[in-house]
């Protein structure tokens, strides 16, 4: 399977089929600051280059002329030598988002997830993957919404699945719900391998996960605790130790990391956050995690707040890359703003959720 990555970010659903064994052939992003950081966090592995290359475009520059000629040639190369094309993407969500503008398709991130499935249904890869926030189905005028998409999809050919899941499921330390839906084309070899009823099939999204999100959550965490800068707290709690913030700190080397110092000020009040509890994450904002439990969404827009358990700051740009699951070499370069940093980490597919989930596809087909 030849991969063409869309919305790319700063790549970590991209890393997780890149170490489940596929090849990324094109890797399209709009900002260039991202795709900088894109390739600046690989620049020590061995990943194999994009044969296509690195594209900072907007997604509707390839279904007009000269883009659409350009990226027709790749897939026709791809094709003349027997290879299987997938397209995966998670178009930008704060239209949909629960905390968000809320616009929807009238947004312009929310007009970009239309023009991702016009993208597939143009040049009908034999399979693709589409992420998104679960306010797409949640809400009901984005599951308005998505619901055409989807019909798009199935009246050009395709057979679907989706399922809304947690990262917490895949050993993240992190309460996240995304929704994933894939594609497989009928008549490719991979539909072939599919039992399809009513234009869709099953897929074992939910077996041979490290955890259950639903049992998880029920489990007798910590609760808030006062606050004290710099506090020892032991770890006495029967909840599993890999979901805590604490765990993934000192597993990721957070205080020696690159990133340790990309952290944005606090600008007065630093009296007032003192008296927010450990593990107090209640309010909209300035929520402050607990060490020995795992973190709310790592999303930073909309002025959320993340404090750290035990310091009088925010998180660090390396400590959320943390709570996101990457592996501790990955890094991020330090002539980027600070806002985009948190940004690209906050907006990506949590790494042990991307790689699992392409493994099992993988497995599946």
């Amino acid at each position: 399977m030849k991969i063409f990555s869309f919305f790319a970010g700063v790549g970590m659903l991209d890393l997780g089929f890149q170490d489940a064994g596929y090849e990324i052939v094109f890797v399209n992003e709009f900002k260039k600051e991202f795709m900088d950081s894109y390739c600046y966090a690989r620049r020590k592995r061995n990943y194999n280059q994009p044969i296509y290359g690195y594209h900072v475009n907007d997604i509707n520059y390839y279904l007009e002329d000269m883009g659409e000629h350009i990226f027709q040639q790749y897939i026709n190369n791809e094709r003349q030598n027997n290879e299987l094309i997938g397209f995966i993407g998670g178009p930008p969500c704060p239209d949909f988002s629960v905390g968000g503008k809320n616009k929807g398709r009238e947004g312009e991130n929310g007009k970009l997830a239309k023009s991702y499935i016009d993208m597939i249904c143009h040049f009908r890869p034999d399979f693709f993957l589409f992420e998104n926030v679960k306010g797409l189905i949640k809400t009901q005028k984005h599951r308005e919404y998505f619901e055409e998409l989807k019909r798009e999809l199935k009246q050009n050919g395709y057979i679907l699945t989706e399922q809304l899941m947690n990262s917490l499921d895949f050993g993240v330390p992190q309460d996240r719900e995304r929704i994933f839906m894939i594609g497989v084309l009928k008549g490719t070899e991979l539909a072939r391998k599919v039992i399809c009823v009513n234009d869709t099939f099953d897929f074992p999204w939910n077996t041979n996960l490290p955890y259950d999100s639903a049992v998880v959550k029920m489990m007798n965490w910590p609760k808030p605790q006062i606050y004290r800068e710099n506090s020892k707290r032991k770890f006495k709690y029967n909840v599993p130790r890999n979901l805590t913030v604490e765990e993934w700190f000192r597993k990721n080397n957070v205080y020696r990391h690159p990133n340790k110092k990309d952290v944005f000020k606090v600008k007065g009040g630093r009296e007032k956050i003192q008296t927010i509890q450990e593990g107090d994450t209640s309010r909209k904002s300035f929520k402050r995690l607990h060490r020995w439990k795992y973190s709310p969404t790592a999303a930073y827009g909309n002025n959320e707040v993340h404090l750290h358990p035990y310091k009088t700051r925010r998180l660090s740009v390396a400590e959320t890359m943390a709570i996101q699951s990457l592996p501790m070499w990955f890094e991020l370069p330090s002539n980027v703003c600070l806002s985009a940093k948190f940004k690209m980490v906050g907006n990506g597919v949590p790494y042990l959720m991307a790689l699992e989930i392409a493994r099992k596809i993988t497995n599946y087909f």
